[in-house]
């Protein structure tokens, strides 16, 4: 009898959800749930397997504790949402095999995607594109992950017309690879997938600009679509970010490793070019705010954590002192009211990012004093002692001379209530990626900003990686409240991404992921941004200007002493 034989007249108790269940080792995880509930309707789409994801087909060979994860998770619907894009590709390959489909960036909840080689695609083909997968869908077609030699892979890629990711795998020159393989179609994906295309039934194919947006579920009601938002200021800003690769050439990962791969001075440039772009983006901003300098009072400037909003801001201020424009800086963070009044949130915690965390009354009035030219005593918050300090920082602004407020809260109109919208500039500030790893998997803006942050927290604040991972389902909570709403508000977005970043944060971060434990609840975090990096080649943050966002979290800053 074999060895996996033997194992497999094993039991193995598992602890799946709060409740214990003996299992036979070898198990898939796909049969463990049928029996857990049997008759389910739940879409169940993967499964976190002592602190790893997994996919439904795989076997368990270990005791430990399983939850099945379904669209009210975040990690579920990660896993529907390349899942829904593997039989778009799959539709699109069908239907129009000579276009090369592109998932170009997200838009609310969808994803915008083009072909990049027709100017524009009719109502009538992304209508046919949707029946096409309904029926994929109807047909609850099996989806197996298989790993291949990397010449058995590249053929199937190259049969379904995935050259993108061929050129991927030549760049990275891996031995092995997984490919997700149905009895008609195959592709790479960069996460797992769903066992079968009939757990996909809730999505929408919509014409959009040049393209068609692939609208997903509702996770508060994964049965209906998510609300869809008009968001043209953000739409506008990712066309802007890719019109950057464009200039820069690099439009996914195998572009920027062959980049990489030919000289030194090519990575230079990219570096270069790269800033330049922000820093003309930024003199641009600054001139809009001087065309407006008789009404513009206040220049309020918001983003989610790691956005680089500090950096930017001073950047913003130095070029507005080039038009002969003086501005003063504010914080919102020092006027938090004392620990012991700060609010809590429905798990009981402190709530610093709620705007009643804020003094309101004492900041609105300080900025009326500034703004009428009077010399103000603002407070300065000891983060470590929890409570505001009156240290006699004196703010006082010349008449005519903006003030630069910065913080998560500065595009909601009760944080600066006393003053009226016609005197304020708002700007928003996000890291959006405009990278891919190939034309059909995305590399995640919030990923990129949670690198960002990991590395900023062990360079700045001496944490580790593992109380980072901790707060930032919470940071992300705070966001969706605090930020995302009031984007469409601002007079101007500014996107911090640098199309290299990845590769220069990569050994600050990589070291610093790879001590995580498995026992740990936030290892499949650590080990998903782990493979991310796989992905990503290696540069030395030498020719990082003194003055760049990164700076910002990898220390060396010549703009604000980090």
């Amino acid at each position: 009898m074999s060895k996996d034989a033997i194992k497999q007249q094993e039991k193995l108790l598992l602890q799946i959800e709060g409740k214990n269940l003996d299992v036979y080792a070898g198990s898939s995880f796909d049969e463990v749930f049928t029996r857990f509930e049997k008759g389910s309707s739940r879409c169940v789409v993967g499964a976190k397997y002592n602190n790893k994801i997994v996919g439904m087909y795989e076997k368990m060979w270990e005791a430990g504790e399983v939850e099945f994860l379904d669209l009210h998770s975040e990690d579920g619907m990660r896993i529907y949402r390349q899942s829904l894009v593997f039989i778009l590709a799959w539709a699109s390959n069908d239907l129009y095999p000579f276009y090369k489909l592109k998932v170009k960036h997200s838009l609310g909840k969808s994803y915008y995607c083009e072909f990049l080689d027709k100017d524009s695609i009719a109502s009538l083909e992304v209508k046919a594109l949707e029946a096409r997968m309904r029926e994929i869908v109807a047909a609850k077609e099996i989806i197996r992950p298989e790993t291949l030699e990397i010449m058995k892979a590249k053929e199937y890629l190259e049969k379904y017309n995935r050259e993108d990711t061929v050129d991927l795998l030549d760049s990275l020159q891996w031995e092995n690879v997984t490919i997700y393989n149905t009895e008609k179609y195959a592709s790479f994906s960069n996460t797992i997938l769903v066992p079968h295309t009939g757990l996909l039934d809730t999505f929408l194919l919509e014409p959009y600009a040049k393209g068609f947006l692939l609208r997903f579920p509702d996770e508060d009601n994964p049965t209906e679509l998510a609300p869809k938002y008009k968001l043209p200021k953000l739409a506008q800003v990712w066309q802007e970010s890719e019109e950057w690769a464009s200039i820069l050439g690099v439009r996914n990962l195998s572009g920027l490793i062959n980049l990489f791969k030919k000289s030194t001075s090519e990575a230079n440039t990219l570096i270069h070019v790269g800033e330049a772009l922000q820093e003309k983006k930024i003199a641009s901003i600054a001139d809009e705010i001087y065309s407006l300098r008789d009404r513009v009072e206040l220049i309020l400037i918001a983003g989610p954590s790691s956005s680089g909003k500090t950096t930017f801001a001073e950047r913003l201020s130095i070029q507005l002192r080039v038009l002969g424009l003086r501005p003063i800086a504010i914080s919102t963070d020092d006027y938090f009211l004392d620990r012991e009044h700060t609010p809590r949130d429905e798990y009981g915690e402190y709530d610093f990012e709620a705007l009643e965390a804020v003094d309101l009354p004492l900041f609105n009035m300080h900025l009326q004093e500034i703004i009428k030219g009077e010399l103000v005593h603002c407070p300065v918050f000891n983060f470590q002692r929890g409570e505001r300090e009156e240290t006699g920082k004196k703010v006082y602004a010349e008449e005519g001379h903006p003030i630069i407020v910065e913080g998560i809260h500065a595009l909601n109109e009760k944080l600066t209530e006393s003053i009226k919208r016609e005197n304020k500039y708002k700007i928003y500030i996000s890291a959006l990626t405009q990278i891919a790893i190939d034309d059909h998997n995305r590399l995640l803006t919030t990923d990129t900003r949670l690198i960002r942050r990991i590395v900023r927290d062990n360079q700045f604040r001496s944490q580790n990686a593992l109380s980072t991972l901790k707060r930032w389902a919470s940071v992300r909570r705070g966001e969706e409240k605090n930020i995302f709403p009031f984007q469409e508000d601002a007079d101007m977005m500014f996107n911090s991404a640098l199309i290299y970043e990845l590769s220069i944060l990569k050994k600050y971060a990589y070291p610093l992921l790879q001590v995580i434990s498995p026992e740990e609840k936030e290892f499949y975090v650590a080990k998903r941004l782990l493979d991310l990096l796989e992905y990503v080649p290696e540069i030395t943050d030498k020719h990082v200007p003194l003055n760049s966002i990164l700076r910002e979290f990898i220390g060396g800053s010549s703009i604000h002493g980090k």
